[in-house]
């Protein structure tokens, strides 16, 4: 014979089940009844304070109906979580009236637009494009370019040595020697790349890009490097655009001397950007030091070479008035879609 009081909860729970409306009404019937304090569960502690002969026929019901119940509160939550669910569904039916979203076509990144701009102007005046490994040995980076290991001029970068004398190319100029020591004259070449160097604030980074130009060949002289140039000033920055040339030293060549451009956005007249000068530095250049081409078999009485090297990132901050180099770097959608 059934124990009328487990029968009692058992049969107000199934009531509640039955009645409740979401998942969250289920949980209240599970603590009511199956909780810590719940009916049955205080009528389990009970049973050490019944008579003897009735704790075993209790104890046995009351289990059967905890069992019964937490399966009856599961089939039920499953119900329920169905109805919850059709329900979300419907209220978030998408609208097949409305028009759909425009989808945001890609672009260049600006280093990107840069580089090619450069590369186009300078094929466009015959120059063939070289290309080289980034990761390099010390002689072509350095003792090849008239810098030894002995001298000054390799404090004026810090380099990331991978091992030995192998290291992270510093500079594109390695690909100007690599190529003069397989095609003799003349050569007309620019060397676009990535270079490395231990130098990191707004206006440099450890990873940048360069485009380096070489020439060699019979009657070259710095005449030719400042008419090249100047074309290449008004190709990229308008066709009033002007250079000029200021005294300088670099290893490699002899004599050197710094490019400014006449500043694009001031037209000369001073401004924030050009820091009131009119002019805006944009690369080095020089004639190619006669070591090097000895060096590399070429008859120093016969052909001459200039060349120059300019920033990707250094063009781009001047062009559109970047003044931190790591917004370039940071895949911002912000900057980028701006360009």
């Amino acid at each position: 014979m059934a124990d009328q009081r487990v029968q009692t909860i058992v049969e107000g729970a199934r009531e509640e089940i039955e009645r409740a409306a979401t998942r969250r009404d289920l949980d209240e019937v599970r603590v009511k009844y199956l909780g810590k304090r719940g009916t049955l569960t205080q009528l389990l502690r009970a049973l050490p304070g019944l008579p003897p002969a009735e704790r075993p026929i209790v104890g046995k019901e009351a289990n059967a109906a905890k069992a019964g119940l937490e399966s009856e509160l599961e089939a039920r939550e499953a119900v329920l979580e169905g109805l919850e669910r059709r329900a979300r569904l419907a209220a978030d039916r998408p609208d097949l009236s409305l028009p759909g979203r425009r989808i945001v076509p890609g672009a260049l990144h600006p280093l990107t637009q840069v580089h090619d701009e450069i590369v186009d102007v300078f094929t466009g005046m015959g120059f063939a494009v070289a290309e080289g490994p980034e990761v390099e040995l010390d002689f072509y980076n350095f003792e090849a370019l008239n810098i030894p290991k002995d001298h000054p001029a390799r404090d004026m970068q810090d380099t990331f040595y991978v091992g030995g004398e192998v290291l992270l190319r510093t500079h594109t100029s390695p690909v100007q020697i690599r190529t003069m020591e397989r095609q003799k004259p003349p050569v007309r070449i620019i060397c676009p790349g990535r270079v490395y160097r231990r130098d990191a604030d707004i206006t440099h980074s450890p990873v940048f890009h360069q485009v380096e130009g070489l020439a060699v060949d019979r009657g070259i002289s710095m005449a030719d490097l400042k008419g090249t140039l100047a074309l290449f000033a008004r190709e990229l920055f308008g066709p009033d655009s002007r250079i000029r040339f200021r005294p300088s030293f670099f290893p490699f060549t002899e004599p050197s001397a710094e490019v400014d451009v006449l500043c694009f956005l001031c037209k000369g007249g001073g401004c924030r950007v050009c820091k009131q000068s009119g002019w805006l530095e944009i690369l080095g250049s020089g004639m190619v030091h006669p070591r090097i081409l000895r060096a590399m078999g070429y008859d120093t009485e016969e052909v001459t070479g200039w060349a120059f090297g300019m920033g990707i990132e250094r063009v781009a901050m001047l062009r559109y008035g970047v003044d931190d180099i790591r917004l370039f770097f940071e895949n911002d959608l912000r900057f980028l879609s701006q360009f």
